[in-house]
């Protein structure tokens, strides 16, 4: 296969980049990475032996991934199980109606009627909050009719044996030795995959096809590029695969947003002029738009342009090339250690109650942005709400535009599960300006004494608290102040 890796312009990265690449050279990265070898990342086996399964998936070319004739469906699951399928759909025509359900927003949950409808329940570990408390939901709604669910998780979790004891049309067991973020062409993105229409074995064979190599130099441009200061990765994609901006957020966040170093991956901020945009970006351009890059390099912007390519080419370069770029900043890119603390808190909040949260003026947190942060509006909102969303991407760009740092906006609780873990672990450079709609009307959660809006409040409110414990510039202010800003 032809490099993916187009052409590149890195200006003042090339000497670093350069010197980063010969480093994985001469460390064997590749074929120590292919071989299971821990040791490239770090002396522990832990989290990192066990991760590597991803590499490894060509056995799925003639698996059986049918669920069935499927018209309507809707995927209950978080992060590494729910932003894939989310590509897939945006990206391809079918005939399936999906609605992919990561939010914990009562009204957006209502929305999804149970009528003929085929839910997929994924989840790796099998208990993640969300994905089990739209499961009882959906279960109660639907009648219980068993048919109408399948399950998508580790072999042996509690949500494999409910699967089984309530006789759900399939439960899939994915090989345990992939993490989340990694999953997009395990049994987490190909059982959707092959219920949308896509041709999964010609992604899998176009994953099989990368180089290598190319995974080392982009490896290198990433990890060389956070070394460097030039922390904040901007994608550019063209419209047809414009929502694989969100996977590759969450792979780059988690992977590398620890022991404060990383990545901020910046997508769905549209391009601007190189006056916006400070002297911290990396881009990388997915070619087959229009966009044009030229003056960002003529201003002296780093910029790397990535072949058009089948989807499972691209998630082989990305995964492979973040993770080599871990070997580069000397951590583990298959561990999480700080996405805990705020599902800790979150716990200590259903637990507890709600605590009284003052809200701010945007400026109040805006005045203390400094050269080389960015900021990042979190809006726990309705993600259905186009308008609203409209609005928020409006504030973010004239954030940037005045600002000149880079923005990013996480919706509720969905980034918790994406970028959550560099808010908390990267660089202390974020400013979090969060939002939270209201519930006019809220539903229960079957076998809880609370409903989804106070599930929705309390994951709020303990990222909040997550932020603050941690000296980090964050606080809560309201939509209509957010839109008198845009």
């Amino acid at each position: 296969m032809a490099s993916l890796i187009a052409r590149e312009q890195l200006g003042p990265l090339q000497r670093a980049v350069d010197a980063a690449h010969d480093d994985l050279i001469d460390r064997k990265a590749a074929a120590r990475m292919r071989s299971g070898d821990h040791t490239l990342w770090q002396d522990d086996p832990t989290e990192v032996a066990d991760r590597l399964g991803w590499l490894h998936v060509d056995d799925l070319r003639d698996a059986d991934l049918s669920v069935g004739d499927v018209s309507k469906a809707a995927l209950l699951g978080m992060g590494g199980s729910s932003l894939f399928p989310e590509v897939l759909f945006r990206s391809f025509d079918g005939d399936v109606d999906l609605a992919v359900l990561d939010t914990t927003d009562p009204a957006a949950i209502a929305r999804v009627s149970s009528d003929d409808r085929l839910f997929i329940a994924a989840s790796k570990s099998g208990t993640t909050i969300e994905t089990t408390s739209q499961l009882a939901h959906f279960w109660e709604a639907s009648g219980r009719a068993g048919d109408q669910f399948v399950v998508i998780t580790d072999p042996g979790t509690e949500l494999a044996a409910l699967g089984r004891d309530r006789g759900f049309r399939r439960v899939f067991e994915n090989r345990p030795d992939i993490g989340g973020r990694y999953s997009a062409l395990s049994l987490f993105g190909l059982v959707p995959a092959a219920m949308l229409g896509v041709d999964v074995r010609a992604m899998l064979d176009a994953a099989a096809s990368v180089d290598d190599a190319d995974g080392v130099r982009l490896g290198a441009v990433l990890g060389a590029a956070a070394q460097g200061g030039r922390d904040k990765l901007t994608l550019v994609l063209p419209d047809r695969i414009s929502s694989f901006g969100l996977w590759v957020e969450q792979l780059v966040a988690e992977s590398t947003g620890k022991h404060g170093t990383g990545l901020l991956p910046v997508t769905g901020e549209a391009l601007g002029t190189p006056d916006v945009y400070g002297d911290d970006r990396l881009f990388v351009v997915h070619e087959g738009g229009d966009a044009d890059v030229d003056a960002l390099v003529a201003a002296g912007h780093p910029v790397v342009a990535l072949a058009e390519a089948n989807l499972g080419a691209l998630v082989m370069l990305w995964e492979q090339a973040v993770a080599l770029s871990g070997a580069v900043l000397g951590i583990n890119p298959f561990d999480q250690p700080d996405v805990q603390t705020a599902k800790d808190a979150t716990s200590a909040v259903l637990r507890d109650g709600l605590p009284d949260i003052a809200t701010v003026t945007p400026d109040e947190l805006l005045d203390t942005v400094r050269p080389g942060d960015h900021v990042c509006i979190q809006a726990f909102v309705d993600p259905g709400d186009a308008a609203l969303l409209a609005t928020i991407e409006r504030a973010r760009l004239a954030i940037r535009d005045r600002l000149h740092v880079a923005t990013t906006v996480g919706i509720g609780p969905r980034f918790l599960h994406s970028t959550g873990q560099l808010h908390k672990g990267g660089p202390p450079t974020g400013v979090f300006v969060q939002v939270v709609g209201d519930d006019p009307v809220d539903l229960p959660i079957p076998g809880k004494p609370y409903g989804f809006s106070m599930l929705k409040q309390a994951q709020a409110a303990g990222d909040l608290t997550a932020l603050r414990q941690r000296g980090l510039r964050a606080g809560r202010t309201t939509i209509d102040a957010l839109e008198a800003l845009a």
